[in-house]
């Protein structure tokens, strides 16, 4: 039976490997608890994947290594490279290929829709590490030490998912208070769904062809701020969504408390102005089709609500 390794069980880590499972493979998913899907061709193996020495004999015998882990968002700098280091040592030494899940950051800041054909010109810190980790894979594909390719989307939506809007917005939305975003909640920004990187990252590891480039995930058309929220509100059958802009100062202060809130100044450019994916070739290349918005929502809103639920009880 194949063998596919999992690192991470976030939203797309979790989904990937119950994707895989549902193909007939057997699964092994790391992460620091032990944590993962609940699926009789999933094992759930506790280690620290930055020990590249266990991570290897973790790794071995596996077809492809799905590297869906990240360290927490204010700690990139430091955590990451670590990370993709010993993940990296992993795949040369087992010889499994390496497909990892990146964002759009390591582009900085484009006018127009924006595709795997641009340059990497990162303007933030965190796009900086992006880049840097995906220069470095891509070098070891070119001097034939490994396999390996690039997902990418943009800010999450669906169960789980982590992002701008499921922080700083959909909460106020549900509980029918005003949303005070920090940038123009007016600019047209994509969303990708998580299960559609799941979807992207499953069918790169099974094409030959695929191999030795970044592909960016199918992702529905943009929506604004305002417009996402003022669909979320529908969906979830709460009051009609009110969002306004927060004044500069107000994250400025937040971002003394908050890491997150600070990290958000750096990126705040990705929404004051259009941030639109352009992810037409990886439809082309697996028909892939985004799922679409108003779907995204609900699951995203479910999981949320269950999450509630299960806080109370």
């Amino acid at each position: 039976m194949v063998l596919h390794v999992v690192i991470g069980a976030g939203p797309v880590g979790a989904t990937t490997a119950a994707l895989l499972a549902a193909r007939g493979a057997q699964v092994r998913v790391i992460t620091r608890r032990g944590v993962g899907p609940d699926h009789p061709l999933i094992e759930r193996v506790a280690a620290d994947a930055t020990d590249s020495a266990a991570l290897i004999g973790h790794c071995a015998g596996t077809e492809v290594i799905f590297q869906c882990a990240q360290p927490p968002y204010h700690r990139w700098a430091s955590d990451f490279p670590p990370l993709a280091a010993a993940v990296l040592q992993a795949a040369e030494a087992t010889g499994a290929a390496l497909l990892s899940v990146g964002n759009l950051y390591g582009y900085g800041q484009v006018d127009g829709p924006i595709s795997e054909q641009h340059p990497l010109r990162p303007n933030s810190v965190k796009g900086r590490v992006r880049a840097e980790l995906w220069t470095e894979a891509l070098a070891a594909h070119e001097a034939g030490r490994v396999r390996t390719a690039e997902v990418r989307g943009s800010d999450y939506l669906g169960a789980g998912a982590t992002s701008a809007f499921t922080v700083a917005a959909l909460p106020a939305v549900l509980a029918g208070r005003r949303v005070l975003f920090p940038a123009d909640p007016d600019a047209a920004h994509s969303w990708t769904d998580v299960t559609d990187t799941a979807r992207t990252l499953v069918a790169v590891a099974h094409d030959e062809n695929a191999w030795g480039r970044a592909w960016h995930t199918p992702t529905a058309p943009p929506m604004s701020l305002r417009e996402l929220a003022g669909l979320a509100a529908t969906v979830a059958d709460a009051p009609p969504a009110r969002v306004s802009r927060m004044p500069s100062a107000v994250l400025w202060v937040g971002g003394l408390f908050d890491p997150n809130a600070r990290e958000m100044r750096e990126l705040r450019y990705q929404f004051d102005r259009p941030f639109v994916i352009d992810s037409s070739a990886a439809t082309a290349a697996f028909g892939i089709e985004p799922t679409p918005t108003a779907e995204s929502l609900r699951a995203t809103i479910a999981a949320l609500r269950d999450e509630a639920s299960a806080s109370i009880d």
